[in-house]
């Protein structure tokens, strides 16, 4: 974890000491482009996480009730 945790400061820090300006221009469409692949990301991962987590549950419900015989 601490390892981790100095990446992370050695990354953030290094970002801000070396950073430049960058005068460039954003389209508003591309950010709503943006902004539609990250909730497309989210409501996928949250869909993969639901059913798995329903067949999961159902598999462990399946083994208590087989041990309970």
């Amino acid at each position: 974890m601490k390892k981790v945790l100095r990446f992370l400061y050695f990354f953030v820090f290094s970002m801000m000491l070396f950073s430049t300006y960058a005068f460039a221009y954003l389209d508003p469409s591309t950010m709503t482009y943006a902004i539609q692949v990250v909730a497309g990301v989210f409501i996928a991962a949250g869909a993969f996480v639901g059913i798995y987590w329903h067949k999961i549950k159902r598999t462990l419900k399946g083994n208590k009730k087989k041990k309970k015989k």
